[in-house]
């Protein structure tokens, strides 16, 4: 028998509100009930205060929905209340200037940048993406390279992101990652002609709007370049630090530079830099060539007083991988390369951001 919303809410109705005297759903607590074939999603709307009181309620929430015939998989989000203020507590709030905000819910938030388009950033932070739910954390990505949302390709999302009450939108998981793309809603051959108010809207909507639930790590995917997302991202949301991603050829280390000036300007950590296409070795015959030059990011790094977390290799599998919408730490967790992100996983659980 399919599952229905009636069901669904009736499960739900057995679940006390931790705040007494009512069930989640007549608390106004459960919202969003969404019900596609065996998939059933929805919110618990809470105060963020009280999220470690409502996590169990919402893991018993889960088992309750998932018990029902017709239900195979069950996804439900704490988000933040998000009630107005009355117009004069606005207008005082918006004549004082804010600082950089937590999202509640999300532990820690990681930016993934480069100086320059072309070295591989979004494959480096799929992979890490990846790499870090494989080492046990519960991980999101946003995909905040406006101009050339990469990774619901590269993690093998497709469909839209759907939004049951027209102002929450909910993200899309694959490969045990939470994922949100502006690529999600619009068509794959569409281009995103914005400028820098409406790119700063759509990263602002993307990070508070997007029922993200309880995350160890958010990776944000960032545009190349030293612009307005990257700006507004480290301005308005408290960044935990910054991992460059750079090729050892000079002309990328010198954007490269520009992008680590940046990160200390807006006063956010930068964790590490990441050497990509470091080497290449010829799967026929094992010559090992040095395409981009070798050495070039360890080097930078050691002059800039930052740790260098990996040398990523020049090789098919992992552009394949990418293609495929399997990630190398997915798709060959085995292999050399793969274990090169799980190494920067690791450093990144070590050193408490992730």
């Amino acid at each position: 028998m399919a599952a229905t919303k009636e069901g669904v809410l009736a499960a739900l109705k057995q679940i006390a509100d931790p705040r007494g005297g009512s069930d989640i759903v007549s608390a106004g607590v459960a919202r969003g009930v969404n019900v596609e074939g065996a998939t059933v999603r929805f919110v618990l709307e809470i105060d963020p205060a009280h999220a470690k009181t409502y996590e169990p309620v919402r893991e018993a929430a889960e088992q309750a929905v998932r018990a029902l015939d017709g239900v195979d998989e069950v996804s439900a989000v704490l988000t933040a209340h998000s009630a107005k203020a009355p117009p004069d507590l606005q207008s005082k709030r918006a004549a004082q200037p804010k600082g950089p905000e937590r999202i509640p819910g999300i532990d820690h938030i990681i930016a993934v940048a480069s100086g320059k388009g072309g070295v591989g950033k979004s494959t480096v932070s799929a992979n890490i993406a990846c790499a870090l739910a494989a080492e046990g954390r519960r991980v999101g990505l946003l995909d905040a390279d406006v101009y050339g949302p990469s990774q619901p390709r590269m993690l093998g999302v497709t469909g839209r992101a759907a939004s049951p009450d027209g102002k929450t939108i909910l993200p899309l998981r694959n490969h045990g990652v939470t994922m949100m793309s502006i690529g999600l809603m619009v068509n794959e051959d569409q281009a995103v002609v914005w400028r820098g108010p409406m790119l700063m809207g759509a990263l602002q909507q993307m990070l508070a709007q997007v029922q993200w639930g309880a995350l160890d790590c958010l990776i944000v995917d960032l545009p190349p370049g030293t612009g307005d997302v990257s700006m507004t991202l480290a301005q308005k949301t408290a960044v935990d630090g910054a991992i460059i991603v750079s090729t050892p050829q000079d002309v990328a280390l010198l954007d490269a530079r520009k992008g680590l000036d940046m990160f200390n300007q807006l006063k956010v950590p930068v964790l590490g830099m990441i050497e990509n296409m470091s080497t290449h070795i010829c799967s026929n015959c094992g010559h090992e060539e040095h395409v981009f030059g070798h050495g070039g990011v360890a080097a930078e790094a050691e002059k800039l007083g930052v740790p260098l977390l990996a040398e990523i290799p020049l090789h098919i599998d992992i552009r394949l991988s990418s293609d495929r919408g399997a990630p190398i730490v997915v798709s060959k967790p085995r292999s050399a390369q793969a274990q090169a992100f799980r190494d920067v996983a690791r450093k990144l659980v070590a050193t408490g951001v992730a």
